[in-house]
């Protein structure tokens, strides 16, 4: 599928200018597999408040230690599918890393999005809430 329109033409990665309502519920139930449900609850208000900024697809995949995956995987192909169709995709829900404690990216929602994203142009410029993890009480 790649990144030419049928006319030959480059692709460009259409985005809505906030995440789909179901994205949150999502990302929560990622995110409950590796936080407690109370910091869960913290980080999806986070991310329901963070404004909207913009990361190149190759970075956030390189930040999270995520592999890209192939335009063949299923999810990935329906979001090709949709980008050739011009329809918008929905912005990536991320929970930022910690470079000084080794702690990698989350993509809590989008991991696929990304993926199709990088298949048209590793360069998109991709629409990400971020949100930081939740500090420990002493």
């Amino acid at each position: 599928m790649g990144g030419k329109s049928e006319n030959g033409k480059p692709l460009a990665v259409k985005w809505l200018d906030e995440p789909e309502e179901h994205d949150y519920p999502a990302a929560a139930a990622y995110l409950e597999l590796l936080a407690r449900p109370k910091n869960v609850k913290t980080l999806v208000e986070a991310l329901r408040k963070a404004p909207v900024t913009h990361q190149k697809a190759k970075d956030i995949l390189r930040a999270s230690g995520l592999a890209l995956l192939e335009e063949t995987n299923a999810h990935v192909r329906s979001d090709l599918v949709k980008v050739h169709k011009g329809d918008k995709l929905s912005p990536i829900l991320l929970v930022r890393g910690d470079l000084s404690s080794g702690k990698v990216l989350q993509v809590a929602d989008g991991y696929h999005r990304v993926c199709a994203s990088y298949h048209v142009d590793e360069n998109t410029d991709i629409p990400v809430k971020i949100a930081d993890f939740p500090a420990r009480s002493a």
